[in-house]
């Protein structure tokens, strides 16, 4: 049942059956109670509570966001400011990747990709390297926080008590600014003659209607979020409490109408992966695994470290990474340092996104929300997703290590 569920969760859709990944890990749980492989009170024990409350704030934070039009007023400004082919891609990737680091990446992809199609289209300009940028920018943006995405979230979960939300974020930050400049530069390479060197044509698109006041309320609470995550509160605590700030602050707007941008489907993804992963854990089987690779990545050394970064970007593009460090999370607490084991997936396992075209949801929103002009094959993103996945996990390491060897964590 495990084995099954998780390839409807790897090839996000049986085509005979229709099954969603939300719907695959539903039905997953149900069977793997059916099956004998839980008992019910363990399945209901095993959804992690504070996985998805920190998981719904930051939603329903985004969702007063996007009511307010800010999403697309920071891409507006970005992408009509632009001076040529090469600052417009800059300049997307850094306001993605900055948006990325405290709000889901997949709300920053579902707002900005239709805006980035239409200045595209009107610039004159090949819409394929932005999208590229645009995918890869919120998975790089990701790594900055422990709440930049939904793996990240769940590692935060885990580490409470042996990794702050401020020290990750600290140790983090001049990863993901190198990064995101890091694949700026590349993506203008790979796709030097396709992006024209001179003044872009100028663009005219629509300027949002933005609700000022409720964008400035939407980002005091996350200013609210961060500074009690800072402050050492529970990382599912801060985020229901700022989500429950703003809804007392956004008195003018009726809660349901930003209930109804939350993406529901993704927290009962969450809540049936727990219960499917319990299950194998239940079995013995994640013990029985980690028994057979604790000789490569126990030991704390250099090689070790490079054996666990190798099988985690690999396995995260084989089931996904958010499936995979609901395993791998169990594995950290026995390595020879567990704080830098908790770094090492997190950093590892989001940049592991970029790879191929399967390798993160961001990557699937940006391409099919693009239409036409985000089709794209399996082996031409995986030609640049390659490069920019090498480049990013190097660099990424060497900041990291770098930090480690000078006793920053």
């Amino acid at each position: 049942m495990f084995c099954v569920t998780y390839l409807v969760i790897a090839s996000r859709q049986l085509q005979f059956l229709k099954l969603d990944r939300p719907a695959g890990a539903t039905i997953g749980a149900v069977a793997m109670v059916v099956i004998g492989g839980l008992p019910m009170d363990d399945a209901l024990h095993a959804i992690d509570l504070h996985v998805l409350i920190l998981l719904f704030g930051v939603l329903l934070i985004a969702a007063y966001l996007t009511e307010a039009q800010f999403f697309k007023l920071a891409a507006y400004h970005v992408l009509t400011r632009a001076k040529n082919a090469r600052s417009l891609m800059f300049g997307l990737i850094f306001v993605s990747g900055a948006l990325s680091a405290f709000l889901v990446n997949d709300t920053v992809c579902v707002v900005l990709t239709p805006l980035v199609v239409a200045v595209v289209v009107e610039a004159r300009l090949p819409a394929l390297p932005y999208l590229i940028g645009l995918a890869s920018a919120t998975n790089v943006g990701g790594v900055i926080s422990l709440a930049g995405n939904p793996q990240n979230m769940i590692i935060g979960a885990a580490a409470q008590g042996k990794l702050a939300f401020g020290t990750y974020m600290l140790v983090t930050l001049p990863v993901g600014v190198v990064c995101l400049a890091a694949n700026a530069a590349l993506l203008c390479w790979l796709f030097r003659k396709d992006l024209p060197p001179g003044p872009l044509v100028e663009r005219h698109p629509p300027k949002p209607a933005v609700d000022k006041v409720l964008s400035a309320k939407g980002l005091g609470a996350l200013v609210l979020f961060a500074g009690l995550a800072f402050a050492g509160v529970s990382l599912a605590g801060a985020a229901v409490v700022a989500a429950s700030a703003l809804m007392l602050a956004a008195r003018s707007r009726v809660p349901r109408e930003a209930f109804r941008h939350v993406d529901w489907p993704l927290l009962v993804f969450f809540a049936g992966l727990f219960v499917v992963v319990k299950g194998i854990e239940h079995a013995g089987v994640i013990a029985d695994l980690f028994a057979h690779v604790a000789p490569l990545i126990d030991r704390g050394g250099f090689e070790s470290n490079l054996a666990f970064i190798a099988l985690v970007v690999i396995a995260s593009n084989i089931v996904s990474n958010v499936p995979l460090v609901l395993v791998a999370v169990a594995w950290v607490p026995h390595m020879h340092d567990p704080t830098w084991g908790y770094i090492m997936l997190a950093v590892a396992s989001t940049l592991a996104g970029n790879l191929t075209l399967f390798g993160s949801v961001a990557n699937i929103i940006v391409m099919e929300s693009a239409g036409p002009r985000g089709e794209i094959g399996f082996w031409r993103f995986l030609r640049y997703g390659a490069i920019l996945t090498i480049v990013d996990l190097v660099l990424a390491f060497a900041i990291l290590f770098g930090e480690r060897a000078l006793s920053f964590f």
